[in-house]
């Protein structure tokens, strides 16, 4: 519930977890110019390809992510624990779950695509392989 002065306490476990491709989990809280999300990546997940108009940081708590940035996704950068990426709006980017993984990512001004179901690259599942 919000305050007169709108400030708001939330407890993550109480944000619903979305279940996105590749086993990605995410839980996100917004404010009116900023956004902040928890971001569960399993080994061997895929964020594809994608860049935005927010800036991005990202904060892995546990585990290892790999940022594949730029236009050919030619620079790689391997968070761990304790480590922070900043992207720049616009830049080209992919993560790859190294290890299983936890990371608070926080978005200015908020993921319009995110808040009304329209991101697409992360909701389509890759189609099962036949036999």
């Amino acid at each position: 519930m919000a305050a007169a002065s709108g400030v708001r306490l939330v407890r993550w476990d109480d944000m619903p977890r979305e279940d996105l491709a590749n086993s990605i989990g995410r839980r996100f809280i917004t404010g009116e110019k900023v956004m902040v999300a928890q971001i569960h990546l399993p080994k061997g997940a895929l964020v594809p390809k994608h860049r935005h108009d927010n800036e991005q940081i990202s904060n892995v708590l546990s585990g290892r992510l790999e940022f594949r940035l730029g236009e050919t996704l030619e620079e790689t950068r391997i968070v761990g624990a304790g480590e922070v990426l900043v992207i720049p709006s616009g830049v080209p980017h992919e993560v790859i779950g190294v290890e299983d993984s936890l990371a608070l990512d926080t978005f200015a001004p908020p993921r319009q695509d995110w808040i009304d179901g329209t991101d697409a690259y992360l909701r389509n599942r890759r189609p099962e392989a036949s036999d």
